[in-house]
């Protein structure tokens, strides 16, 4: 059975919708909601919809650690507070985990909207996807002994979803599956494509080359819409 674990921060906006899509999946087991400390609806808004919501210190890989030492199900599935699955991705989900060699995975994700940034994004998402260039966006499912094994996620302030698929494709095998998940554009429509790709690609290679996270979330301020946050 499938643990859901969605990190918020002020998304009062997002979450209803959020979490009724993630229940709506087929052996979604609970969904856990973990706040960094709302300041809005957000929490009313997940319980309202059938979530557990618990509380845990700011910061989306801290949160999302705290989801999953919280979690009763076998398989982890992160998934962001503005990012929906559609119909009949958890039987994939299901599927690839037959495998024995397969420790987790992510799905296809496209971006909401018809802006250019994100008919742009869309299109470049088959090539991310071919180099494994994969974010928390697209929504990450492992095997729970797995991910703990691996030392779940680290307390980065960025590319803490990065680091975890480093670490998981130490363990085994890492899959990107065909299933779409539907995420917001908001960091594009309100930054600019060009901008946040180009200040994305510097942070990332800076993260390659060893920079630490810490320094580099002073670079990636950030993005709000409706009073919502989010780190990355």
């Amino acid at each position: 059975m499938i643990s859901a674990i969605i990190p918020t921060l002020n998304e009062e906006a997002e979450i209803a919708a959020t979490v009724r899509a993630v229940r709506s999946q087929r052996s979604v087991l609970e969904v856990l909601v973990v706040d960094g400390g709302s300041s809005d609806a957000t929490a009313a808004r997940a319980r309202r919809e059938g979530a557990h919501v618990i509380l845990a210190e700011r910061g989306r890989g801290r949160q999302m650690h705290a989801g999953a030492l919280a979690a009763r199900g076998g398989v982890l599935w992160f998934i962001h507070a503005d990012t929906r699955p559609r119909g009949g991705v958890s039987l994939q989900l299901a599927e690839a985990l037959v495998s024995p060699a397969v420790v987790g995975g992510n799905f296809t994700l496209v971006f909401d909207g018809e802006t250019l940034g994100a008919r742009v994004l869309n299109l470049a998402q088959p090539l991310m996807q071919r180099i494994g260039c994969y974010y928390g966006d697209s929504t990450i499912f492992v095997r729970r002994d797995a991910y703990f094994a691996a030392g779940g996620f680290p307390p980065y302030p960025v590319f803490e979803d990065a680091a975890l698929i480093a670490r998981l494709r130490s363990r085994g095998k890492f899959v990107s599956l065909p299933g779409q998940v539907i995420t917001s554009s908001r960091r594009f429509e309100r930054q600019g494509l060009v901008r946040t790709c180009a200040r994305w690609s510097a942070l990332q290679c800076l993260f390659w080359l060893g920079v630490p996270a810490e320094r580099l979330a002073r670079y990636y301020a950030p993005v709000r819409r409706d009073g919502g946050e989010e780190a990355v």
